[in-house]
């Protein structure tokens, strides 16, 4: 079943506070933002486009850092302050002309499963809810921040077949 849903995906959407990040909130005393991201993650994203599929994030926040994130990993797709992200999901597939089961959204909280509970795969971290990780098709073993993201992306790549050719410039 799981094999099966991530075999239809064409489009992989992501939260980021929890998912991308570790969920904590850094800010400086003059209210600059910071966030860490992980590496592992971002590589794992690269390979995710580079095998066909679209990334987006979809997040409540708006952060500097995440626009320049998504820019240095290639992402398109970014929306930030959303309010409503099934509406932002929604266009987006309208906009790439893709069914709700051609995409994938992983999230951490509530306010991910308007979305979750309206894509084709939805995925969640360990740290979620229990309510939200009961709507996950499924939860990483990796935590949020700390290659869930990285873990998402090779199982659709490997339901897909496409995680070995990703895998295979890096070991000639």
């Amino acid at each position: 079943m799981l094999s099966s849903r991530a075999k239809l995906i064409r489009l992989m959407a992501f939260d980021v506070d929890g998912v991308m990040t570790d969920g904590g909130l850094y800010l400086s005393d003059s209210g600059e933002e910071f966030k860490r991201f992980n590496a592992l993650d971002g590589h794992g994203l690269k390979m995710l486009r580079a095998s066909g599929i679209e990334v987006a994030i979809i997040t409540g926040r708006t952060s500097r850092c995440v626009a320049s994130r998504a820019q240095n990993l290639g992402i398109l797709h970014v929306f930030q302050g959303v309010e409503n992200k099934l509406d932002a999901m929604l266009g987006l597939l309208d906009r790439l002309k893709l069914t709700r089961d051609a995409a994938a959204y992983m999230g951490d909280d509530v306010v991910d499963l308007t979305v979750m509970r309206h894509v084709g795969l939805a995925i969640s971290v360990p740290e979620s809810p229990q309510l939200v990780r009961e709507h996950s098709d499924y939860v990483t073993q990796c935590h949020g921040g700390h290659g869930a993201v990285r873990e998402a992306c090779e199982l659709v790549m490997s339901a897909q077949g496409t995680l070995d050719a990703q895998l295979a410039p890096y070991l000639k």
